[in-house]
């Protein structure tokens, strides 16, 4: 990738997720990274394809992110889905933390029909996909179930947390998805 394109990526990320992804127009991206229009949409056809660039490798970073910890901290599958949420919580409360894309992305596209509407609800599914895939490696009988019950609690804490930061939504989320986890070993 370009350097001058990643500089728009990261730009547009910053804005989309500090001022939102419709209150930031296509100038104020390029009057920030310090280009024009013209090569903004060399790199990106519309601002609807910036858009879902920024939206997949937030999530491809997020993701491996999360994989990278789990795998080295676990060795054992049931202790990477009770660690979890441990890496989850580390990431809510750091100082960079700023909302999942998908989250927000999905409420300020709410049309089922719109491209970036239907990308964030992917995300989503492949996100319960990834703890189904833990739950299920854990050797849980109902792995899908457990991932759309952890995922629930994931991504009702990341929005609480979007709101009001320092609420503590993840530290009860935690609790609550370690009942569950623990609960689901057992059986």
């Amino acid at each position: 990738m370009s350097s001058l394109k990643s500089k728009i990526l990261i730009v547009a990320t910053d804005l989309f997720q500090t001022r939102g992804i419709n209150s930031t127009g296509v100038d104020t991206i390029v009057a920030v990274a310090g280009t024009t229009k013209m090569t903004l949409y060399k790199y990106f056809t519309s601002k609807e394809n910036l858009i879902l660039e920024v939206l997949e490798k937030g999530h491809q970073d997020f993701q491996s992110w999360l994989s990278e910890q789990l795998n080295s901290s676990a060795k054992k599958p049931s202790d990477k889905l009770q660690k979890l949420f441990e890496f989850i919580e580390e990431w809510v409360t750091s100082p960079g933390f700023r909302g999942m894309g998908f989250i927000k992305a999905s409420a300020e596209f709410p049309s089922e029909e719109s491209a970036v509407h239907r990308l964030s609800s992917e995300q989503s599914r492949q996100f319960r996909q990834y703890i189904s895939s833990l739950a299920s490696e854990a050797n849980i009988q109902d792995a899908d179930s457990l991932a759309l019950q952890l995922s629930l609690i994931f991504e009702g804490a990341v929005q609480a947390e979007q709101m009001k930061r320092g609420s503590g939504a993840m530290k009860y989320a935690k609790k609550a998805a370690k009942i569950l986890i623990d609960s689901a070993l057992i059986n």
